[in-house]
């Protein structure tokens, strides 16, 4: 019994971490944002960090991939169970913090393919750690299904094809496009809200200073409030959350005016996509203009969109000899649209007909 019980954690947690990491290796990019949301200051404040986090997504999603294959073809069964011990360690650590704290909503673990809440992730990372405890206490059990040559083909093999696909993924689009934008998307039915969905509840919350000190009250507790006490502020705090559409911040911005309504009537429209116009890549912003000139010539509309200020654009307009007006959209939002930085999506009358990444534009069939 003891060993079935052990041969089935063996299987169960060498292919969920398999499935885990190909998913996050599909999209690396993805992942380490989701790294440095856990950097950023409300969270952990290691800003520090948050340049490596390309680099340590990598790193992670690989292992994870790896140790996976390691543990089921029992390469050192040892040495593998004590890693899988304390990655799902410091995994479960980041899901209680972000589950308690309040502080990150998706912890990131399956990618866009899967979401989890922070508590069903940190649920997920228990049962994990359950079963690779008894791997722990049973590691005499997890013995090499071939020989030493072949678990150590099968473990180099593994290593290679993981980096073989972290560079296609990150030179190209991900091999399998799990996002709210994926191609054949309506942008605008992805913002309709069905009717009879549930509703957000919202709890107004004011605050006071009390002596000094800031206090929190909520509306039934207004009539508590000490004389003397100064109002500071006023917070909507989320009981419950409602319906939330898979794409909920996507605005075409210029001038204090929103013209994504008019663009997403478009019937050829082809947009430039850049969340950071500073962190663009210079030589895929050098073939943006040529691109601009045969799209319009085609009867396209050509439009930019990015996060960046207006300095930011002018100066970037300058220096590439861009002629594009640029819109104002939310970096997250930009993002989640596309990994690269610049990329290219053309939509008609607001569908996703083409996405490609910058070293893809010759792909693009206009």
């Amino acid at each position: 019994m003891k060993n079935i019980i052990t041969q089935f954690s063996r299987i169960f947690v060498g292919i969920l971490f398999i499935i885990s990491g190909l998913i996050k290796l599909n999209d690396p990019v993805g992942f380490s944002y989701k790294l440095t949301e856990y950097f950023s200051e409300p969270v952990f404040n290691m800003p520090f960090l948050e340049p490596f986090t390309l680099g340590l997504a990598i790193f992670l999603v690989i292992l994870e991939v790896v140790l996976g294959v390691m543990l089921l073809v029992g390469y050192k069964a040892k040495a593998t169970i004590w890693c899988l011990l304390l990655l799902i360690v410091f995994f479960t650590f980041l899901t209680f913090y972000s589950a308690y704290f309040d502080v990150v909503k998706d912890c990131g673990c399956f990618g866009d393919a899967l979401h989890l809440t922070p508590w069903q992730s940190f649920t997920k990372d228990i049962v994990l750690l359950f079963f690779i405890l008894i791997l722990f206490i049973n590691k005499k059990l997890v013995k090499p299904l071939f020989s030493n040559i072949v678990t150590n083909i099968i473990t180099l093999a593994s290593i290679v094809l993981c980096i073989f696909i972290a560079i296609r993924v990150l030179n190209h689009n991900p091999i399998k496009d799990f996002r709210p934008y994926k191609v054949g998307t309506n942008i605008v039915k992805g913002m309709e809200i069905p009717e009879g969905s549930p509703k957000s509840v919202v709890e107004m919350i004011f605050i006071y200073k009390v002596n000094g000190v800031e206090k929190e009250f909520s509306e039934k507790d207004l009539m508590n409030i000490p004389e003397g006490a100064t109002f500071i502020d006023r917070k909507d705090k989320v009981i419950t959350e409602g319906y939330v559409p898979p794409i909920h911040d996507f605005t075409m911005t210029k001038d204090d005016s929103d013209y994504k309504e008019e663009f997403l009537k478009e019937p050829k429209l082809l947009v430039f996509v850049t969340y950071d116009l500073a962190l663009s890549n210079p030589e895929g912003m050098k073939k943006l203009e040529k691109l601009n000139e045969e799209a319009k010539a085609k009867g396209y509309k050509v439009i930019g969109m990015t996060a960046s200020g207006a300095d930011e654009i002018a100066k970037t307009k300058k220096q590439y000899g861009l002629d594009v007006d640029f819109y104002f959209c939310d970096a997250t939002a930009l993002k989640t649209i596309e990994r690269a930085n610049p990329s290219i999506v053309v939509l008609q009358k607001g569908t996703i007909i083409q996405k490609v990444h910058y070293n893809d534009i010759k792909d693009l069939k206009l």
